[in-house]
């Protein structure tokens, strides 16, 4: 939502957190820090890390049952591998109170839809929605006050959905530092699966194949990483299970992604066979082009290194 307006902080009584990885915490975090909500109920699988985020302090109330955590909860944001987005939604739908705001985090949106809607109860606002924030790491311990500042949280409302509810959820994303879009759902789905999912695969394909090569160079590859494979590995270290569940719920639009990808590079791959260097100048000198933009549009720094020079001064 370009050129957005201005909406006044929303103050929950109750949000409950269904799942509290890098992103769940991270919203406990703000969430905190900002005095959004009376009080935050928190409430995963595991009670390893229930028990986690009761040592960081990271909500008000610690519940084992989903159904118990989102029971007079204003607001509850699902925060689990998209995979198991129908399981939650069958497990806190008799438990909701009318009124209340259900959403998500998934980074597919057809499929959440599909897995969620049909269970959501009459009188219950369900807006799916994305942060398009995070890092490699996972769990807990990962979250951090401000991962959602200046990013992107893009909504695919149903065709009913309340304006009223849609604008106190955007509101509550935008205090927590967000700009805002909306988006058809299968369009999301397409936009991610080349600016997300994609370079993901890649990235877990190519470490996997440097992995391999370890025993042809003699354990080399890890040794003598530069830049380039170090970051791979970065988003190569991504959940395996969240990832798993983005290849398998946004299928269509990744192996869409994927042939286009295959397609340029083979043309890549015949301009380095036949020595085509302005084929290849052109195209390097476009790319560059892109990774200015990004760094314009305030979507990355352009300190050298990506910064780590900056982070090991700090250290």
């Amino acid at each position: 939502m370009h050129g957005q307006k201005r909406m006044s902080t929303p103050h929950f009584d109750r949000i409950a957190l269904i799942g509290i990885g890098l992103i769940g915490s991270s919203i406990a975090r703000d969430v905190k820090e900002l005095g959004l909500a009376g009080e935050v109920v928190i409430s995963t699988r595991s009670a390893e890390t229930l028990k986690r985020a009761e040592e960081l302090a990271l909500g008000t109330h610690y519940v084992s049952s989903a159904a118990d955590a989102v029971k007079d909860a204003d607001l509850v944001i699902v925060s689990v591998p998209v995979g198991a987005s129908e399981a939650v939604a069958k497990q806190i739908a008799g438990s909701l109170k009318p009124g209340a705001i259900v959403t998500d985090v998934g980074s597919t949106k057809a499929s959440v839809i599909a897995q969620m809607a049909p269970h959501m109860p009459e009188g219950v606002h369900f807006i799916p929605g994305h942060p398009l924030a995070g890092t490699e790491k996972s769990g807990p311990d990962a979250g951090f006050v401000g991962l959602f500042r200046d990013r992107w949280c893009i909504f695919t409302p149903l065709p009913d959905t309340d304006q009223a509810a849609l604008d106190t959820l955007k509101s509550f994303w935008m205090a927590l530092g967000s700009r805002i879009d909306e988006m058809d759902p299968q369009h999301h789905d397409k936009v991610l699966a080349i600016v997300s999912h994609l370079p993901h695969i890649i990235a877990y394909n190519i470490v996997g194949t440097a992995d391999d090569l370890e025993t042809v160079t003699d354990a080399e590859v890890i040794k003598y990483s530069a830049s380039g494979f170090r970051d791979f590995t970065r988003l190569a270290a991504s959940d395996p299970t969240m990832w798993r569940d983005v290849c398998l719920h946004n299928k269509d639009a990744i192996l869409e992604m994927l042939a286009r990808f295959s397609e340029d590079l083979a043309y890549l791959q015949r301009a380095i066979r036949w020595g085509e260097g302005d084929k290849l100048f052109e195209l390097f000198t476009r790319t560059r082009a892109i990774r200015r933009s990004i760094v314009q549009a305030g979507q990355d720094v352009d300190a050298p290194d990506f910064g780590r020079h900056a982070l090991d001064v700090k250290k």
